[in-house]
């Protein structure tokens, strides 16, 4: 799972990035508003956390014009501005969470978590496809209750071919939401990933639709 995240505090931007990296999701750090704009509107990601009072452009303008220009990701605004008039300006513009500064890091990894499970329609943090659960509370994975060791590349993977269940998702989508920019992106590389899950889950948890890419088994994907 890919997120944007855009804060101008590097101490700030360091921490939260590596609570968002070991909470097994890809974080991709910006530090003013034009270019988190322009990686906003030009990239898919699968959550935006965004600060307020960033350079070149404001935090708020640079919600309202994703918004305007019919991006529809969920961003949690990160920010300290905390009163509540701030806040309801905030989410009028288009934040679907609102997460005044100081702030605790496991409350900002729950609401993530929250705000992914709800934008593509799953209730709860326990994620079953088939035979196969993913609690993306504790990134343990299991097939017939039986747990399965995973490393963090392969958890990302199962994540989120468990999110967007209902559908076959393309290598190319794959290879965008779980490598950074500094890591191989090769198709190859992907098909290792799923082969190597294979040998861990057994026959029958991670399909290929020839042509069209990967999903879970027993989901009806299409």
């Amino acid at each position: 799972m890919r997120i944007l995240l855009v804060e101008d505090d590097a101490r700030i931007a360091a921490d939260t990035g590596r609570a968002l990296e070991a909470a097994g999701y890809r974080a991709v750090p910006c530090a003013n508003g034009e270019d988190a704009w322009f990686l906003g509107d030009t990239e898919d990601f699968d959550l935006i956390v965004l600060d307020l009072g960033l350079p070149g452009m404001d935090g708020l303008a640079v919600l309202k014009r994703w918004r305007a220009g019919g991006r529809t990701m969920p961003v949690l605004v990160l920010t300290a501005r905390g009163t509540w008039v701030e806040r309801v300006e905030g989410i009028d513009a288009g934040a679907d969470d609102y997460l005044p500064k100081p702030f605790r890091m496991e409350e900002l990894v729950a609401r993530v978590r929250a705000l992914i499970r709800r934008s593509v329609g799953q209730a709860t943090a326990v994620l079953t496809a088939g035979r196969l659960t993913v609690d993306t509370r504790t990134m343990a994975v299991a097939v017939d209750g039986v747990p399965v060791s995973v490393s963090p590349l392969e958890y990302r993977l199962l994540a989120y071919l468990a999110h967007h269940r209902a559908r076959v998702v393309p290598p190319t989508e794959l290879l965008d939401h779980l490598y950074g920019d500094e890591d191989a992106r090769e198709a190859n590389a992907l098909e290792a990933v799923v082969a190597r899950l294979r040998r861990k889950l057994g026959p029958g948890v991670v399909e290929t639709r020839r042509g069209f890419g990967y999903t879970l088994a027993g989901t009806d994907a299409c």
